[in-house]
């Protein structure tokens, strides 16, 4: 039986239900009664319509969480908090295929991959906020004043947090946002994205039934320009987490200034993959491909600008060619698909245009570049597509292109591949693919990004984190640091003197 024959009763429940805000524990409507559609990429066909949020809506989903953050959620202890963490991970487990298939309807993502590989990931991060519930502590530093003066450093929740959430992997993505407002007791508006908002709809259901209070968190649809910078601006929101286009995210900051609210930014990015000589080719090949095609190319922190070094460039272009060909192109719900649609036909055309633009600058193509025909037609696909012949300067290696086109740049030494890969207003993230601990060692010093992959691509520990550094963003996902942008400190001067 192939997943696409599985019986899925709930998702097709979800399906015939009227797509509403989740807003202080109940579905809402939008006060205009508002709609837009979504549509499945597999096939192009409308697959649910969404309540379509403007500011009123947003301004109702932001007073519900400043209640509840001002009310029964803050009686709650880190224990109380752990304890709701923890039921909401064995609930998300337990519904994963579910939730998994929502999110492949959604934005076209290989059912069979997410099921395999994504659970434990997305699991693991739940958990580890879990345990982070637990750990908030104080200081109580000593200090210069009198002998009877205690002083102590307090760590408290910012208040009410404002997400939007992208569309590229938003099961993933709203577990960053989730976990660091229920283990420091803070409370949330999620916006996702209008083209992938079912999975995290179902997400806010499953808290629900965890035993979180209503009003924690809330979920208003709609368009980003609309629903996401009505958040974005919304003077009683204290904090905000945006991942998208380095564009948008201006316009965040810009809308910030009202309240002066606090940021955390993941940002686009144009990563650079470096293939040195003495590289385990068998390895690097699929590792540097994946690093490109991965959710079919629409990866912030894809490895699309990949640097060869001059003596194997010709075996390396050969064999992505190669393996690039072998990758199965098709339906999400089918077992062997490995790469799915891209999110929209906008998208598909945008890509498209800088495989047009990558040929009339003079790069090769070496492989890919096509819109998928046959039965994939009706769908959002495109061929996985390898450039030679690039240089830096070109469009296809100065722009984030969001789609599986992988562009081979030449380069002879440490010190040229390291100007190479630095000279970009991107830095998300990089890769690094040798064998020598010195050149190993110098590229992780070197490049100028948020993480460095030595001899892997795309590996993400929630305990590690994960964020971007000049154009790419900016505040850290993961990690303490991640906690401790969702607190703010105060010190206390307490005068014990009788």
């Amino acid at each position: 039986m192939t997943l696409r024959e599985r019986p899925l009763p709930r998702a097709r429940l979800l399906g015939e239900r009227d797509k509403r805000h989740f807003i202080d524990g109940k579905w809402i409507a939008s006060l205009k009664e508002e709609r837009i559609e979504t549509f499945n990429p597999a096939t192009g066909t409308v697959l649910a319509t969404l309540s379509r949020g403007r500011a009123e809506d947003v301004d109702r989903a932001v007073r519900a969480a400043r209640s509840a953050f001002e009310g029964p959620w803050r009686s709650f202890t880190p224990g109380a908090r752990q304890q709701i963490i923890m039921r909401f991970a064995e609930l998300f487990e337990k519904n994963f295929e579910e939730l998994t298939l929502l999110e492949s309807l959604d934005m076209g993502a290989p059912l069979q991959k997410r099921l395999r590989a994504g659970k434990s990931g997305i699991i693991q991060t739940i958990l580890y906020f879990a345990a982070q519930a637990r750990s908030i502590g104080g200081e109580n530093p000593h200090n210069s004043l009198a002998g009877n003066v205690t002083t102590m450093i307090v760590k408290a929740p910012v208040g009410v947090v404002g997400a939007i959430i992208p569309w590229n992997g938003p099961l993933f993505s709203q577990m960053h946002v989730l976990g660091p407002v229920l283990a420091t007791g803070c409370t949330a508006v999620i916006k996702p994205a209008e083209d992938a908002s079912l999975a995290i709809l179902r997400t806010a259901e499953l808290l629900l039934e965890a035993g979180l209070p209503p009003g924690v968190v809330n979920v208003v649809t709609g368009i980003g320009a609309e629903a996401g910078a009505a958040l974005a601006a919304h003077p009683d929101v204290n904090r905000l987490a945006f991942t998208g286009s380095t564009q948008v995210g201006r316009e965040i900051i810009k809308a910030s200034a009202g309240n002066m609210k606090r940021l955390q930014l993941e940002l686009g990015g144009k990563s650079p993959d470096i293939v040195f000589a003495d590289a385990d080719l068998d390895k690097a090949v699929p590792g540097v491909a994946m690093g490109v095609y991965a959710n079919s190319g629409q990866i912030c922190f894809a490895g699309t600008r990949i640097f060869v070094q001059r003596s194997v460039q010709e075996q390396f272009v050969e064999r992505l060619s190669a393996y690039s060909k072998s990758l199965k192109v098709g339906d999400p719900l089918e077992d062997d698909t490995v790469l799915g649609p891209l999110i929209s036909q906008r998208q598909l055309d945008r890509v498209l245009g800088y495989v047009q633009s990558g040929q009339a600058e003079g790069a090769s193509l070496v492989s890919g570049g096509s819109r998928i025909g046959g039965k994939l037609a009706e769908g959002y696909y495109l061929e996985p597509t390898v450039f030679g012949g690039v240089s830096n300067s070109m469009k296809v290696a100065r722009e984030e292109i969001f789609g599986p086109v992988a562009s081979v740049i030449p380069f002879d030494t440490v010190e040229e591949v390291l100007q190479l890969a630095n000279d970009s207003p991107y830095g998300l993230a990089s890769g690094v693919w040798s064998s020598n601990v010195n050149t190993v060692m110098r590229m992780v010093h070197g490049i100028q990004a948020g993480t460095v992959w030595v001899n892997c691509y795309g590996m993400i520990d929630p305990a590690v984190g994960f964020g971007g550094y000049k154009e790419s963003g900016y505040g850290w996902k993961g990690g303490e640091a991640q906690i401790d942008g969702y607190l703010y400190q105060k010190a206390a001067y307490i005068n014990v003197a009788n």
